[in-house]
């Protein structure tokens, strides 16, 4: 029990490590990395919380999860009631356990990270909610009478998922748009197995559905039917979240040849159409013996670990900024660094060549030494003259970002968008420059991170909320 451990003592328990697959075995399946805490990492890993009077971890939680409460009930056993206690504010607990940056939100402002390492927030919360799912103790929470308004949410990435969740709470009826045959968005379509399984994203939206909220998959907002349209039917309010579908390009020569994928094409048919499963499913990919990444976030992190699990001989990185700069997770980095992929740093591509097929075979790259900081707060990195020099690849995955899915938009009058296309929505309330619609999410803020899509879609949802009272 946490009252019996005394502060101090509390403050010299080591944070406690998640086992993990051995890199050697785990580079040839696609099964998750982590294992996950067990029950007793779990409350020992819990005990070090110091349980602060003002808990400064809840500062760095955009979804304004109860860090103390949940930890604490962690310490006595209750490990049902903890996931609760997550679900009172946050609806995908066991995705945000897993793929949150929580080294850079509630952990970062951890009181313990001023002179030990902060507590593994992020792998409790990950903990507490597969233990719910695993022991069948998911419980529906309570749901407010029927107020006879309807609400459409476009999109079933963590935004929509969260608008949803917080809505259907309140009594309103939601129904859920998604383009893709599963819902999910980039959760989906983006992320490994490796990384985040899709059994535990369809197990976040199968909970959903069990509250009340309405799927309809394959249905292209914008295509089928347009924002207008949805109001002509009845609904009340809608929701944009269709995220940062759109890849960007580096505009180099010979970016067209065979063998060059953009990131999202290279995950989307690996994970949502399931290349990496072979054995059943029959979707191309090029394997490659050498497969280039280029780009040095999460996205390339993905991308190359995949390309190394569909057995190439060398994958890389090539980053034209060093280490340092690299906006990836450091837990990311690692992994990748244990898996054995090369990481070519201070490196930038400027042409591709291909065989007399129009298939890629070599790649010219050029030398970056890093100058003055830029607009990002990064150094800028500057070509070093004559430093060129070549790579064999017969793979190449671009992951240089994303940008906003430019579909609605372009298909919905009088919504306003910025110069990168990005719908332009209140900070607060996510509200557009229509009336009764709002936006969060990647469409809004280009490609960010999964909690701050969910904490985007927590303030919308009470901002509607507000919006339909005043009907």
């Amino acid at each position: 029990m946490l009252g019996q451990i005394e502060k101090k003592l509390r403050m010299k328990i080591p944070r406690q490590q998640m086992p993990a697959q051995d890199p050697k075995e785990r580079i040839h399946n696609f099964k998750e990395v982590p294992n996950g805490f067990t029950p007793a990492l779990a409350v020992k890993e819990a005990q070090r919380c110091l349980q602060c009077k003002k808990a400064t971890c809840m500062d760095g939680c955009p979804v304004d999860v109860d860090i103390p409460g949940f930890l604490q009930l962690i310490t006595e056993g209750r490990f049902s009631d903890a996931a609760k206690q997550i679900k009172l504010t946050n609806s995908l607990p066991a995705v945000c356990g897993r793929v949150c940056p929580q080294e850079e939100q509630c952990e970062i402002t951890c009181v313990l990270a001023k002179k030990f390492t902060p507590v593994a927030i992020g792998h409790l919360e990950r903990f507490v909610a597969d233990w719910e799912r695993e022991h069948n103790e998911t419980e529906i929470p309570e749901i407010a009478p029927p107020t006879g308004k309807r609400i459409a949410v476009v999109g079933s990435g963590p935004a929509g998922l969260t608008v949803a969740g917080d809505l259907i709470k309140l009594g309103h009826a939601v129904t859920v748009f998604e383009a893709l045959h599963k819902e999910g968005g980039v959760l989906v379509y983006g992320i490994p197995e490796f990384r985040l399984p899709k059994a535990i994203v369809k197990a976040e939206v199968d909970f959903l559905a069990s509250m009340g909220v309405e799927f309809k998959s394959s249905y292209v907002i914008g295509r089928i039917k347009g924002i207008d349209e949805l109001f002509e039917e009845g609904y009340d309010a809608v929701f944009i979240g269709t995220g940062a579908g759109l890849p960007n390009f580096m505009g180099v020569p010979g970016e067209n040849l065979n063998g060059i994928y953009s990131a999202n094409e290279y995950l989307t048919r690996s994970n949502l159409m399931r290349a990496f499963d072979f054995e059943s499913h029959g979707t191309p990919v090029m394997a490659g013996n050498s497969v280039a990444v280029l780009g040095g976030g999460n996205t390339a992190m993905d991308s190359v670990r995949t390309g190394l699990r569909f057995g190439a001989e060398h994958a890389r990185i090539i980053y034209r900024r060093s280490r340092k700069e690299m906006p990836a997770r450091e837990e990311e980095i690692h992994h990748a660094e244990e898996e054995g992929i090369e990481f070519q740093f201070l490196t930038a591509p400027i042409r591709f060549l291909g065989d007399e097929n129009g298939w890629v075979k070599q790649m010219e790259c050029i030398k970056m030494e890093l100058g003055e900081p830029d607009s990002s707060g990064r150094r800028r990195p500057v070509p070093i003259k004559d430093s060129n020099y070549m790579i064999d690849v017969d793979t190449v995955v671009i992951a240089i970002g994303n940008s906003s899915n430019p579909l609605i938009p372009r298909t919905t009058p009088g919504l306003e968008t910025n110069k990168w296309g990005n719908i332009v929505a209140d900070d607060e309330t996510g509200l557009t420059s229509r009336k009764g619609v709002y936006a969060g999410g990647d469409i809004v803020t280009g490609g960010a991170t999964v909690i701050l899509a969910a904490g985007a879609g927590k303030k919308a949802a009470r901002a509607i909320d507000d919006y339909l009272k005043n009907l």
